[in-house]
């Protein structure tokens, strides 16, 4: 069935095309067999099907690269060593980032900034960093009372909307935020609104203050006329653990997720911390489709311990 899905997709089948993705979320384990099949039939998007790439699939690829031939694919190849993240394809990547490869010129960043696409970075200390937890939880949404007299945004006037509430005395959500570093109580607050249009920081404490940040940027395209707007009366909450780190979604109700991996409507776009200029850590996605019944799009949160700072940023297609 599998070998059958990937030659329809060599075809351009877009409904192979959406299976094996479906596959490639469910149990990655079971496309292994078939990378080299992907990859002898040209089927090079989209590289999620590449993240149980073993060794000899990444040095087809790295052999692909170094040898030249094809600058038009770097784009795609990269992507792959990115989401399999093994460690021939870090070492490949390294030496990319001060010995480019051919095409390279042509690409919007650096090789090593691939790494993102794939949830990881390279740190100060030159040492990989993972930003996604392999834990992820089902995170369900309820209702919750709106805040009388609560904190509003310093733009728009709307009242600041708590995203997530989290404490890591509950020995789940202790381990979908271990890869933060995280221990304590977790308040994200942002406008939601606003956040909608450019990436929302505030600083958080261990003992659950959120308070907005001074240095937040509002962009020179939001109007001044913007009316404040109630948040959604919605808190998500602690739900089922999830069979593995790539359940969430951005498009279908009952997507949002607290860890594992993030479902990018856009290029993965980890947040940036303002303290220290370091990618932030993905805590969870919520998914608009939850928030309302005409609801679109997804927004993403971020968190760096070291700096103690919080992010909220927003996709949509």
């Amino acid at each position: 069935m599998i070998e059958e899905l990937i030659r329809r997709t060599a075809a351009e089948d877009d409904d192979a095309i959406e299976e094996l993705c479906e596959i490639a979320d469910a149990d990655p384990q079971r496309l292994a067999p078939y990378q080299g099949l992907l990859l002898d039939l040209d089927v090079l998007w989209p590289a999620k099907l590449y993240r149980a790439a073993g060794a000899d699939v990444v040095r087809q690829v790295i052999e692909q690269i170094d040898g030249g031939r094809t600058p038009n694919r770097l784009n795609h190849l990269l992507l792959i060593l990115a989401h399999c993240a093994h460690p021939l394809a870090e070492s490949a990547m390294r030496r990319w980032s001060t010995q480019p490869p051919a095409g390279a010129d042509e690409l919007h960043v650096g090789a090593l900034s691939y790494a993102l696409e794939g949830g990881w970075t390279i740190g100060p200390g030159d040492s990989r960093r993972g930003l996604c937890g392999d834990t992820a939880h089902r995170w369900v949404i309820r209702e919750t009372p709106r805040r009388a007299d609560g904190p509003t945004c310093p733009w728009c006037a709307s009242p600041l909307w708590v995203a997530a509430d989290l404490d890591t005395a509950e020995p789940a959500i202790e381990a979908a935020l271990t890869h933060a570093g995280w221990s304590g109580r977790l308040v994200i607050e942002t406008c939601h609104f606003c956040a909608c249009y450019t990436t929302l920081y505030s600083r958080v404490t261990p003992a659950g203050s959120a308070t907005w940040w001074a240095g937040n940027t509002r962009p020179s395209y939001l109007s001044d006329a913007a009316e404040p707007e109630d948040p959604p009366a919605l808190l998500p909450v602690l739900g089922p653990a999830l069979p593995n780190p790539y359940q969430a979604s951005a498009w279908n109700r009952g997507g949002s997720t607290l860890g594992g991996r993030p479902d990018w409507i856009q290029d993965a776009e980890h947040a940036d911390c303002p303290g220290c200029g370091q990618p932030m850590d993905y805590v969870g996605l919520i998914g608009g489709a939850d928030l309302d019944d005409f609801g679109e799009g997804a927004y993403y949160l971020h968190l760096h311990q070291p700096c103690g700072f919080a992010a909220v940023s927003y996709q949509q297609s």
